[in-house]
């Protein structure tokens, strides 16, 4: 039997708690229900109660020779950060591809030479079991130690029926063998593999007909994700391979209007996405029908620096009603990071977002853009002991403090695992 935690004189308890039972946009991306000298209590790796720490003195002062206590005297304490859009899985690297882009090369010139995500679909089709294991547990340690409790990942470096199952299944191995929580995405419509050029089409149908029912009857995935942009899928096709996932049961999501404005934010609304990802182009009247719609923005601040891109307008999405989360968008090609720490500090400098604003885009926002705000995402009486505490003193340090790990302890269902 664990021993109790009592985790208490926390200088600043962010707990994220609100009457809000969705995704949080306007003013209550600011509502991050502050405690001053907090205190948590946590067992059976759930949150048994959250408050002052004279509230849970007089509540379990008895049992406190029970407890393991940790004083969060001069700390942060918020919610486990949760990262809802990741393309983690996967073999190989491409650091040669950085230096080409910084020769000038476009994304679109090292896609087309061969480069880019069709690289990294030949590398993880000939990786091992073995080998995507070892190096998917590297860089979900590496978001471990980032203060990230929960992470999504999206298949798509197969792009063949057979390496989009080794990417998913490898995703449900490593949902049973290490610490974090890792949310599946099918995502078998990433790029047009080279055998199907002038055939776009045809693998349309492949993936409807032949890797959806699959993914679905084998329970792989929660969701389905299609990259809607131009020179990869048209709207009309993302539009058939998302309402076919809706069908077998999977939820879209879509990457949508990242290197041109292609419609991608209106589809995602039309379809119910429950987000839509990157955005740097959206148009305004994207923005305002998923505002409408309730469909979250997936912002990649990481993503835009990395390819030298103008940031996605958060400030002009949350001031218009769209509820915002953040997001590494891990991947080799254009953001191999695993910092959510970085992304909040740039979601503040690139974007406009207020650090209050940054916080609830990396925790509860984020958990609803994976559908598991009733598990994770803010520090409240029953839901799951997945806890950072930071080596500041508050969250505006937290974000003005840019380019640092300050991660001191991190517990994921109650168990220490970092620090």
């Amino acid at each position: 039997m664990k021993k109790p935690i009592w985790i208490k004189h926390i200088s600043q308890l962010a707990t994220l708690a609100s009457n809000s039972n969705g995704p949080r946009s306007k003013e209550a991306m600011s509502e991050l229900g502050l405690i001053e000298d907090g205190s948590l209590w946590l067992e059976d790796g759930k949150i048994q109660a959250v408050g002052t720490t004279q509230d849970l003195n007089e509540r379990y002062s008895a049992r406190a020779q029970e407890a393991e206590i940790v004083d969060a005297a001069g700390h942060l304490v918020t919610p486990g950060l949760v990262d809802p859009h990741t393309h983690v899985v996967y073999g190989g690297s491409r650091e040669r591809e950085f230096e080409m882009r910084l020769e000038g090369a476009t994304y679109m010139e090292i896609m087309n030479a061969g480069g880019g995500i069709h690289a990294t679909t030949r590398m993880t089709r000939e990786a091992t079991e073995k080998e995507l294991f070892e190096q998917t547990s590297r860089r979900l340690d590496s978001f471990l130690q980032h203060g990230v409790t929960t992470v999504e990942g999206k298949s798509g470096y197969g792009m063949n029926l057979e390496t989009e199952l080794k990417q998913l299944r490898m995703m449900k191995r490593l949902q049973e063998a290490h610490t974090i929580d890792l949310v599946p995405t099918f995502m078998g419509a990433h790029a047009v593999p080279p055998e199907f050029k002038g055939k776009e089409d045809a693998f349309v149908d492949h993936i409807i007909n032949d890797m959806l029912p699959v993914v679905a009857e084998e329970k792989l995935a929660e969701f389905n994700d299609v990259f809607c942009e131009m020179g990869v899928y048209t709207p009309e096709q993302s539009e058939r391979i998302l309402e076919a996932g809706k069908k077998l049961g999977l939820t879209p999501k879509i990457h949508a209007d990242e290197i041109e404005p292609y419609g991608g934010a209106e589809l995602a609304a039309k379809v119910g996405a429950i987000s839509a990802e990157h955005l740097l182009k959206a148009s305004d009247e994207g923005i305002k029908a998923m505002a409408e719609a309730g469909t979250i923005a997936c912002l990649l601040p990481a993503t835009a620096l990395y390819l030298r891109e103008g940031a996605a307008a958060g400030r002009k999405m949350v001031d218009g009603g769209v509820a915002v989360a953040i997001s590494t968008d891990c991947n080799p090609g254009s953001s191999p990071t695993t910092s959510m720490p970085l992304v909040m500090n740039l979601a503040c400098i690139s974007m406009r977002l207020t650090p209050a604003e940054a916080l609830t885009a990396a925790t509860y926002n984020a958990a609803c853009a994976i559908n598991r705000q009733d598990l994770v995402g803010s520090l409240e009486t029953g839901k799951q002991a997945d806890i950072v505490l930071w080596n500041v003193k508050n969250y505006q340090e937290l974000q003005y403090l840019f380019g640092v790990n300050h991660v001191k302890k991190v517990w994921k269902k109650g168990v220490q695992v970092v620090g």
